[in-house]
């Protein structure tokens, strides 16, 4: 009788092993942000903020230089039909009424026709290279978030690692496998956050410089067009 009680206990305790071996400790994506400590904790707030003002500056500019790239094809045949009847008013009212890059190029050169060809080109480079500018604005930002989120990741490593060593100097000769994994995974948080952000802002930024060199090539090719124009005998 004792004997089958006691196979049934160890019956019963191997049937809980597995249940409790099972058990592992899992981490949300908030805990993990928040489990690094005071400094931890500023580094991930540091790219979150980051990584917010990189989502909102791509997105901004993708609606911008994606409106300033698109083009009515009537725009420059009604605009090359005015100029070649010498109905400047008309041209430049058509150009007024055009709310794009080009429109506004090409305005500025039919204020300035009538003196020599080369101010008129002059003025239409001076606009279009304003115009740039408008296209290319905060790209510098988002360059340099794409540069500096993984190595603000990197410094939240090192601020990890030193906090675990110095935890592990605390603790003598009770040093554990859980205090280093612990302090590890910690560690390791913040380089997966910068590289996170920093690979986000880099592809957003090739993105835009491919959308900004395309419609730079519509606004040089329509200036190149309207200058060809005035260089036509009347």
């Amino acid at each position: 009788m004792n004997l089958l009680f006691i196979t049934t206990a160890m019956a019963q305790e191997t049937m809980n092993v597995p249940e409790q071996a099972g058990e592992e400790k899992t981490l949300s994506i908030l805990e993990l942000m928040t489990s690094g400590g005071l400094g931890g904790q500023i580094i991930m707030l540091a790219l979150l903020v980051l990584s917010v003002i990189a989502i909102y500056i791509f997105v901004e500019r993708f609606l911008t230089i994606r409106k300033a790239g698109e083009e009515d094809a009537s725009f420059m045949s009604a605009l090359k039909d005015s100029i070649s009847k010498s109905d400047l008013s008309t041209a430049k009212a058509l150009c007024i009424k055009t709310d794009s890059p080009v429109a506004r190029m090409l305005e500025k050169g039919i204020s300035r026709i009538g003196r020599p060809l080369g101010d008129i080109t002059e003025a239409v480079e001076n606009v279009g290279k304003l115009e740039t500018y408008k296209l290319e604005k905060n790209l510098a930002t988002l360059a340099t978030i794409s540069g500096a989120a993984p190595m603000i990741g990197f410094l939240g490593t090192v601020i990890g690692m030193i906090l675990a060593f110095h935890e592990m100097a605390n603790a003598g000769g009770q040093v554990n496998v859980e205090m280093l994994a612990g302090g590890i995974y910690t560690a390791m948080t913040t380089t997966v956050a910068g590289l996170v952000v920093g690979i986000m802002a880099y592809l957003g930024y090739n993105i835009l410089v491919a959308k900004v060199e395309k419609v730079v090539f519509k606004m040089e090719a329509r200036s190149t067009e309207f200058i060809d124009l005035l260089h036509e005998p009347a």
